[in-house]
């Protein structure tokens, strides 16, 4: 059952955010979705946003300057949260931004006491286009995309899912994690001590496994403070050269990590992925 606790019209679509049970979660989750006007006439494609640590999903919907783009290319949006969250859910002990509340990873949890909660993979792939598509007027056509940690969830979910998503996109993404301090973290607390099992959640290792192909577009801020130690762009850019896997990267001089750069070119991934809609 869906609560609707938002509406908002917005270039001639609404915005609209929801709670609802979550059975793979085991918690309450919020979303948002984006319906652009051509909704209200016929099903839509839609384009699942995965955001960054310590994000909700207000962040995008509120700073990316989307919506504009969406209406004019009848384009839903969708914006799940980051991780699970509620009474009983757990956190991070010392209340670190990188590990458990708002920073999911997008990964199905195996370690205690984390593995009750922290499922946010299946809940992305499976249980939330479930739901969207019995709930509003989407069709089967879906890209994802996604910022920070959010980029490699969307990098890493396309991969493992070939033929699910027309085409992914991510702004900063945690390209490596296996070989960054954040993906170190989380994976050790949510995986366990065996990095064999973190590969599958790491987009270079996905790719030189193998992963098939699909449209893909990376852009990356030179002035990110995260570039060097946690991001790591250039594994990823030696992954697909290695594997000949079409990746479009583009390095912006100037730019940070912040969402003044989503902001700044956003309209270029909507555009990217509705060429790969039919």
């Amino acid at each position: 059952m869906l609560e609707n606790i938002s509406s908002n019209k917005v270039f001639g679509g609404w915005h609209k955010q929801y709670r609802h049970r979550s059975t793979v979660l085991n918690c309450d989750m919020r979303f948002a979705i984006y319906l652009p006007p051509l909704a209200n006439s016929q099903s839509v494609p839609v384009l699942y946003w995965l955001s960054g640590l310590t994000c909700t999903d207000e962040n995008f919907m509120q700073k990316a300057g989307a919506l504009r783009i969406a209406a004019e290319l009848g384009m839903a949006l969708v914006c799940p949260d980051t991780s699970p969250r509620g009474e009983g859910v757990a956190d991070a002990e010392d209340g670190a931004y990188d590990l458990g509340l708002g920073a999911g990873f997008y990964l199905n949890a195996t370690q205690a006491p984390w593995s009750s909660h922290y499922r946010m993979y299946d809940y992305v792939v499976s249980e939330l286009p479930a739901l969207i598509e019995q709930h509003f007027p989407v069709n089967e056509q879906r890209a994802i995309a996604g910022h920070s940690m959010g980029g490699h969830g969307a990098l890493t979910i396309a991969l493992k899912n070939p033929g699910r998503y027309v085409s992914a996109s991510a702004f900063s993404p945690i390209c490596h994690p296996l070989a960054c301090p954040w993906g170190q973290k989380a994976f050790t607390a949510y995986l366990g001590d065996d990095r064999e099992q973190w590969k599958q959640y790491d987009a270079v290792e996905l790719i030189k496994s193998g992963a098939a192909p699909l449209p893909m577009k990376v852009d990356q801020g030179e002035s990110d403070p995260f570039l060097a130690e946690q991001l790591l762009p250039e594994t990823l850019i030696s992954a697909a050269k290695q594997m000949q896997f079409d990746l479009d990267y583009q390095l912006h001089a100037g730019y940070d990590h912040s969402y003044y750069f989503i902001a700044s070119f956003i309209e270029t991934h909507l555009r990217f992925h509705q060429q790969h809609f039919q």
